[in-house]
């Protein structure tokens, strides 16, 4: 179950778990984070309904997040899954987890020698200095990596200096696997109807006091976790940058941003088949959907 966020993904995983006799496994980067439930519109344990959830709350909020171990606890609960004749319900919004978990990626390899000094020149140099080595070692890395991107620069020189190759030739390559992929769409206004009301909904809830609490446990180190929409705006207001109110507004145009980047991304994949998130029978259409194997 794909698509952008604030389309009701989650609850309608819930739904067709219960009719198929499931378990719901998550594909959301961030719900994979402990405590980080409110700015990620985790579905409560009350709303699941019985139904089991899997690979939510598995890291803590100071790790990196990394699609490879990702991968490797997927396959394992699929595996699982299978094993037990369950039928596993996939849900979230993270295009990459979703190929990762359905997929068969190979991650090139890292080496803590290299990376540890490859970041060390990235604090004394800075990225914009990193950028000129790389285009000089790989420029069509260099023309897709933003010249800020520290991070992506640094794993950009840290595989062309393992692998001798360019960083795309050793992006992950992606086998497709048996599965039925599902988006649900909704109209532009209403879907940024949606996110407005959930982005009220979500300063109702507490989340400026949710991300207090996670800064107390080191949402700050967290290179992944504090970049998060919501989490970021709001460790920028604690820390005297934003106000409020401009914190809210923030969050708010970048989750439309956010949006319309989900959309393009599942949109390029011609196996997945659109259903109206609006419709009124929506479990029966996506039924529909499953028992024709998506064609």
């Amino acid at each position: 179950m794909v698509g952008a966020t604030a389309t009701g993904k989650s609850e309608l995983a819930v739904a067709l778990a219960e009719r198929l006799g499931g378990e719901v496994v998550n594909t959301d980067s961030m719900q994979l984070y402990r405590g980080m439930d409110v700015g990620t519109a985790k579905l409560p344990a009350g709303q699941r309904r019985g139904v089991a959830h899997h690979l939510l709350d598995v890291w803590d909020v100071r790790m990196p997040a990394s699609v490879a171990t990702y991968q490797a606890m997927a396959e394992g609960v699929l595996a699982r899954l299978a094993a037990s004749g369950r039928a596993a319900v996939l849900v979230g919004g993270s295009g990459l987890y979703v190929r990762a978990a359905l997929g068969d990626l190979h991650f090139p390899g890292t080496d803590p020698v290299v990376r540890s000094r490859l970041e060390g020149e990235l604090l004394a140099e800075g990225p914009a200095a990193l950028h000129r080595r790389l285009a000089a070692v790989d420029p069509e890395a260099a023309g897709r990596i933003l010249p800020g991107n520290g991070r992506r620069i640094v794993r950009a020189l840290e595989v062309v200096e393992l692998t001798g190759r360019p960083f795309a030739a050793s992006m992950p390559t992606y086998d497709a696997v048996a599965a039925v992929q599902v988006g649900l769409e909704v109209p532009r206004e209403l879907l940024d109807a949606r996110i407005a009301a959930r982005v009220e909904q979500m300063w109702e809830q507490g989340l400026v006091e949710e991300v207090r609490r996670l800064e107390a446990a080191g949402l700050r180190e967290g290179p992944t976790a504090s970049r998060a929409l919501g989490y970021a705006q709001v460790l920028r207001h604690l820390a005297g940058e934003l106000t409020e109110d401009v914190a809210r507004a923030e969050t708010g145009r970048a989750t439309r941003r956010f949006a319309r980047r989900q959309e393009t991304w599942f949109r390029r994949d011609p196996r997945v088949r659109w259903v109206d998130a609006a419709a009124p029978d929506l479990v029966e259409q996506v039924l529909a959907v499953l028992a024709h194997g998506g064609s």
